[in-house]
């Protein structure tokens, strides 16, 4: 019998080696990894870059949510991947900036980290025009000049949109490297609501230099308003909203300094000004100190405006200025009878001037807000996107 069983002690030993290993097999079953969590920028970074996106990383773990907060009261949106063991922000942190992240995995605790975006060493802006919440006539652009020249131009023009309502297509053009124009294939509708949305913080646009605009502003359309000045006959019509306004003689440029042709955009208005000769390269021909009714077409110095030192007969009959568009005035600007006084408080900012048959060739599209004399396909050519 003692050859058919094991010794005494052979037996508590295999016993006791089955017991190690059930033991053994036992805790490896129960044995389970915690979550660990990694974002990038790292937890109490103080000048963290703001380039790139904000990455939150799992491992032996899922995520289940994650939120990134500034203290500017901004949130960055984002996107999982596919087995979510990361998250992805949609866009960049902005500089300048204390950012929260909070994140989430089944079976650990939420994490939570901090960290700030340095702030740029250097930064650009847009000045614009027209001014927010006001009302221009139909011929207004949306324009945009830049502190600094711009090396990206469609990072630029893409941080920039502008909508209408009711809605059109609008398109931007570069004038150089410090100007971005807006405008429709055709003028304004009256009534229209534009709002131009700039998004430019933090956007690269020259080398090592950053946008800090992020806001939204809101412009309106007035009545619509062309006045068409015909300079063989020396007749301004104006229209308005379809209807002939009124009709004026006028006096343009002389053969030695002819007016600008083509389509111009009331720019600044004057109830009196200043024209001096040598601001336009034209010597000391003239200095006149109290020009009334004063309305710029060109950067370049052309004005429609009122004349009280010419003969009245010399509107409708005869071109004698130095390119100017006038029409008869009185000193002092305050005779509401004359046709200066009238056409000026008929118009506003934005107004579109129409000049024909001025013998001279079309103005320059960057001489003023006047890319009206572009066409809608060579318009289209001037964006970067």
């Amino acid at each position: 019998m003692s050859g058919c069983g094991a010794p005494a002690g052979a037996a508590e030993s295999e016993a006791a080696t089955a017991t190690a290993a059930a033991g053994t097999g036992s805790r490896t079953k129960t044995q389970v990894r915690t979550p660990t969590f990694t974002v990038s920028p790292a937890d109490g970074t103080k000048k963290a870059g703001f380039t790139s996106p904000v990455v939150v990383s799992v491992t032996d773990g899922t995520l289940s949510a994650v939120e990134v907060s500034g203290n500017d009261g901004s949130t960055l949106a984002g996107s999982f991947n596919d087995d979510r063991t990361r998250w992805t922000s949609a866009g960049n942190p902005y500089s300048g900036t204390k950012y929260t992240v909070t994140a989430k995995a089944a079976g650990a605790a939420e994490h939570t980290s901090t960290f700030v975006t340095k702030s740029p060493g250097a930064t650009f802006a847009g000045y614009f025009t027209p001014e927010a919440n006001s009302t221009s006539g139909v011929g207004m652009p949306v324009s945009i000049n830049f502190t600094r020249a711009v090396k990206d131009r469609a990072a630029v023009e893409k941080a920039i949109t502008v909508t209408a309502e009711p809605a059109v297509e609008v398109v931007g053009h570069w004038f150089g490297n410090t100007r971005l124009d807006f405008r429709p294939a055709e003028y304004w509708a009256a009534g229209t609501k534009i709002t131009l949305s700039l998004r430019l913080k933090d956007v690269e646009g020259p080398d090592g230099v950053y946008g800090v605009q992020s806001k939204d502003v809101v412009f309106h359309i007035g009545r619509r308003q062309v006045s068409t000045v015909d300079l063989a006959k020396k007749t301004m019509t104006v229209e308005r909203d379809g209807s002939t306004l009124a009709a004026y003689p006028v006096s343009g440029g002389a053969p030695a300094h002819t007016t600008w042709s083509g389509i111009m955009v009331i720019s600044e208005r004057f109830k009196q000004t200043r024209m001096e000769s040598s601001t336009v390269g034209l010597g000391d021909e003239y200095d006149i100190g109290d020009v009334p009714h004063a309305q710029r077409l060109t950067t370049s110095g052309t004005f429609i405006h009122g004349n009280y030192w010419a003969a009245s007969s010399v509107f409708g009959s005869s071109n004698t200025s130095h390119g100017c568009v006038g029409l008869h005035d009185t000193k002092g600007a305050n005779d509401s009878s004359v046709a200066g006084y009238r056409f000026y408080e008929s118009s506003m900012l934005g107004d579109v001037v129409v000049v024909r048959n001025s013998g001279e060739r079309t103005v320059e599209a960057s001489n003023g807000l006047n890319g009206w004399n572009l066409s809608w396909a060579d318009w289209k050519a001037g964006s970067a996107l």
